[in-house]
């Protein structure tokens, strides 16, 4: 008589992936906990596991090091940052008056500095110091991406609709800059490729500088120097004034 393993039923099945869920959002929250405390240089597993009362070797069925649940974390910052500029974006488009590209660019900035300024310590994980020891998979490129590629989407849509100014380009970038282009968006010139990068970078260099205090009797008027250093970011790769 041949026998075969019963199947848990579809009730059992769906309560132990919920409670799955709810004990790895417990360990995420923990560990953001953590990273606000300490930072994330000192994020243990075994420190998260304490505060949870849980044993080591229950936690590290969710995670089996230290790395993955940095990844996890990473993942969901990047994720939580990109779905914040969307939104801001979809609902600009939808409500606002007169939704030029320049303008687009600006409101998904704000709204970038928006985030990093209510989640610092996600902020600091993604776009600070390098944690010691730790490499980022390739795993966390398509959250990572988010950003730039709606201010790409922002900038192509300029460029195959109302036009663009060009960018100056000095001639001993031409090469890199073509590179990039074919990397970052191969329907772009590469002038507008090589000054998006440039924008990217300053305008994750300008939220760092606020969220890390590095305006602190500097700049008063924040938001509005921002929103001035983003609209000048928005000509500087080409967006029309």
């Amino acid at each position: 008589m041949s026998t075969s393993r019963s199947t848990p039923p579809r009730a059992t099945q769906g309560a132990r992936a919920r409670a799955r869920q709810e004990v790895t959002a417990a360990i995420k929250d923990e560990a953001r906990r953590q990273l606000a405390a300490d930072g994330a240089a000192k994020l243990s597993l075994r420190a998260v596991a304490r505060e949870l009362g849980m044993v080591s070797s229950a936690l590290y069925r969710y995670f089996p090091s230290r790395d993955d649940l940095l990844t996890a974390l990473i993942i969901d910052a990047y994720d939580s940052l990109g779905a914040a500029a969307e939104q801001a974006d979809a609902a600009f488009r939808e409500v606002g008056d007169e939704p030029t590209p320049t303008r687009r660019w600006v409101i998904v900035c704000q709204a970038v500095r928006a985030w990093a300024l209510e989640h610092p310590h996600e902020y600091a994980l993604i776009y600070g110091s390098p944690v010691p020891g730790y490499q980022a998979p390739t795993s966390t490129v398509p959250a990572a991406s988010r950003v730039a590629l709606l201010l790409i989407g922002i900038v192509r849509e300029a460029y195959e609709g109302e036009g663009v100014a060009l960018p100056p380009l000095s001639p001993g970038v031409r090469a890199e800059a073509r590179r990039m282009a074919d990397d970052l968006a191969p329907d772009l010139p590469p002038e507008m490729a090589a000054a998006f990068v440039g924008a990217w970078a300053q305008l994750f260099g300008l939220v760092g500088f606020e969220v890390f205090g590095q305006f602190h009797r500097v700049v008063e008027d924040r938001a509005a120097f921002f929103t001035h250093a983003a609209t000048g970011l928005a000509h500087g790769v080409g967006l029309l004034r």
